[in-house]
């Protein structure tokens, strides 16, 4: 055997692990920081350990959600700001668990790449121990794999896993739901995380970067279509479970992602009920109309690709909207009279009412 190098290392293939473990050692105190009753927050081990009794739970119902940022990423990545999709990354998780009337207990995030950038990598986590604490959940874990061959350049791709519960006799929808109920909309923060397939697409046509001025917003603001777009995914959690525990009047919340109010409003309804919305009810944010114009982009596919100014939806008695309202606006969320429960017809589960200003 001969002195010096001999064969092949890992990192020679491209995956460098003192870069790995530096990352770990860098993320720690941001992991700490999402501390809960229930979790110490400290990785290290091989898996996270939550301890539900601690966390004060009786009869608990685990409710699991899981997800990612999308194509928003190579928004993130062409814009050069890494330290805000981790928001979105835990607010898609998050706000999916409490629509049921859960409450996120823990989050475990999987971040692949193909060069490990530590830097880049502690901004993202950043951005998700920050979503971790806007919802109260602890960062109990996760992955970073580093694969050369499977991404190209500055790539990277995102996914988190969320756990929640609830006790059994809580869990939402209610089958109170009925005819007359209100439905209330909370405005959202902005696209969130949904459609930006189409929005890159829009952009593309619109010939403008995502370092240059937003042209919907004024020149004095100074801010760029980058940063509007990667207004991150508003996290509706905490409020959400003020005014569940406050009123008790809550019967079903819609989380309006991916599809929209035509495929996310139904999930919550029983067959033979149906939303009745009224649009013209609805601030349309300057962002849409400006898709809406330079794409060319129709109020229906609108609809039925973003949020649109409402990222939530509340189902109420009509006894009780105002004291739901009253509690989301103290918790605040900014409340919107959107429409009510109706009887299904013909529809698909979503009638509306008005015009959409856009």
């Amino acid at each position: 055997m001969t002195d010096g190098k001999n064969g092949l290392t890992y990192s020679d293939a491209g995956v460098d692990i003192d870069a790995g473990n530096e990352l770990v050692n860098q993320i720690k105190p941001l992991v700490k920081s999402t501390r809960r009753p229930g979790a110490d927050s400290e990785i290290g081990g091989f898996g996270g350990i939550f301890d539900l009794k601690a966390a004060g739970f009786k009869d608990p119902l685990l409710i699991a959600a899981n997800d990612g940022v999308g194509t928003k990423l190579r928004v993130a990545i062409e814009a050069g700001v890494h330290d805000t999709v981790g928001i979105d990354l835990v607010a898609m998780c998050v706000n999916d668990l409490v629509v049921q009337g859960a409450e996120p207990l823990f989050f475990l995030d999987y971040f692949a790449t193909g060069k490990l950038d530590t830097a880049q990598g502690v901004d993202i986590v950043k951005g998700i121990a920050e979503g971790c604490k806007l919802s109260g959940c602890a960062l109990i874990g996760g992955e970073t794999a580093e694969m050369p061959g499977m991404y190209h350049g500055d790539d990277y791709d995102l996914a988190g896993f969320a756990v929640g519960a609830c006790e059994r006799d809580k869990l939402l929808p209610s089958e109170e739901l009925t005819e007359g109920d209100v439905l209330l909309g909370l405005t959202s923060s902005g696209v969130h995380s949904n459609g930006f397939s189409l929005v890159r697409k829009i952009v593309e046509l619109s010939g403008l970067s995502y370092q240059e001025p937003a042209p919907f917003k004024s020149a004095s603001s100074g801010e760029t279509l980058g940063q509007n777009l990667l207004e991150p995914t508003r996290i509706y959690v905490k409020s959400l479970l003020y005014a569940i525990r406050e009123t008790d009047a809550v019967k079903a919340m819609a989380h309006i992602t991916g599809g929209g109010f035509p495929e996310n409003i139904p999930r919550v309804l029983p067959d033979h009920l149906s939303a009745e919305v009224d649009l013209s009810a609805i601030e349309v944010p300057e962002v849409f109309s400006w898709l809406s114009k330079t794409g060319g982009v129709e109020p229906n596919e609108m609809l039925r690709t973003f949020n649109c100014g409402v990222g939530m939806i509340v189902a109420t008695g009509s006894d009780n909207a105002q004291a739901v309202t009253d509690a989301l606006a103290e918790a605040g969320e900014t409340v919107i009279p959107l429409g009510r429960v109706i009887t299904r017809g013909d529809d698909a589960g979503v009638v509306y009412k008005g015009q959409l200003s856009i």
